[in-house]
């Protein structure tokens, strides 16, 4: 099993994969669109990109680019706790940094720290944090420190002169590990389903018909985000996370509700959540009560 990854090396992107995957293969990528493609192709049979933070929200290069022409599939769910450091050349005094690289999530996840303790400092968003580091260790670079993640630092030889300065202590990152169409993974009983939903038309009520599949069924949603179609301006797909397996009852017909209803859904997997946590099933809505519906229509018709 070869896995690619938003790299390069030193990313938290690499630091998830190290701490899930590490007896695999990693090929780097200089973009999440590279990296799946890669899949697509048969480069890789596997990769993991991030797709949400807690505090920035969705990641727009992964969302665009799961599904399409050529969706993918996503099989496991990665969460990160985001801790970030502030790296710089052995022997750099925190009243000599003027100059800060890194990437602009890390930058906006940072910037209360930044305004306290370096208001004399230039916060520059580059490509990633780990590219941040590798410029920053240049002995003639411009840039006098990196926002990044403690694994950059150390692939880098900088030195972490000041650990956890992320605003919010509590930061996660969510990545997804895509796989090509395949096998769904089994039914645990604590699991996500993503799909991607394109509405017929832009009317009212269309997004409340789409939200109403299921609630009616009384499926959770975890997040839904609205994305361009990339074809003509104001149109718009829904990108969405629901609680639940393709292969339970209540997932299920909700999924079979968006296919009568909707343009055109992308399925983009069910897999287990990376918390364990089960959804709170509203009575009327497990297994046994779908099941003894279907019993009764059954007993009815003869």
């Amino acid at each position: 099993m070869t896995y690619a990854y938003f790299g390069p090396e030193g990313t938290f992107t690499h630091q998830a994969l190290l701490g899930t995957l590490t007896d695999q293969p990693a090929l780097p990528f200089a973009s999440v669109p590279q990296a799946l493609n890669a899949v697509r192709e048969g480069l890789a049979e596997a990769a993991l990109v991030p797709i949400e933070n807690s505090v920035e929200g969705g990641v727009s290069a992964t969302l665009d680019n799961l599904s399409g022409d050529r969706p993918l599939q996503i099989t496991q769910e990665v969460l990160l706790p985001v801790a970030f450091v502030l790296a710089v050349r052995p022997g750099t005094e925190l009243n000599q940094v003027r100059r800060v690289l890194t990437h602009p999530h890390a930058a906006a996840q940072t910037r209360d720290w930044t305004d306290r303790h370096l208001p004399q400092a230039d916060v520059v968003a580059g490509g990633s944090t780990a590219a941040a580091a590798k410029e920053v260790a240049r002995p003639d670079s411009e840039f006098d420190a990196a926002i990044c993640a403690d694994v950059a630092a150390n692939l880098y030889g900088l030195e972490a002169l000041v650990s956890g300065i992320a605003d919010n202590p509590d930061a996660v990152t969510r990545f997804v590990v895509v796989r090509r169409p395949g096998p769904v993974p089994a039914v645990t009983g604590a699991d996500k389903t993503t799909v991607v939903v394109y509405m017929h038309t832009d009317r009212p009520g269309s997004l409340l018909e789409l939200l109403e599949q299921f609630a009616s069924r009384g499926v959770n949603l975890c997040r839904i985000e609205s994305r361009p179609t990339k074809t003509v301006l104001g149109s718009y797909c829904f990108s969405i996370d629901a609680e639940g397996h393709i292969g339970e009852a209540r997932m299920a017909e909700a999924l079979m509700g968006l296919k009568r209803s909707s343009q055109r859904v992308d399925f983009l997997g069910s897999y287990p959540r990376a918390d364990q946590q089960p959804p709170q099933v509203g009575r009327g809505f497990a297994e046994e009560d779908f099941r003894a519906a279907k019993e009764w229509i059954t007993s009815l018709l003869g």
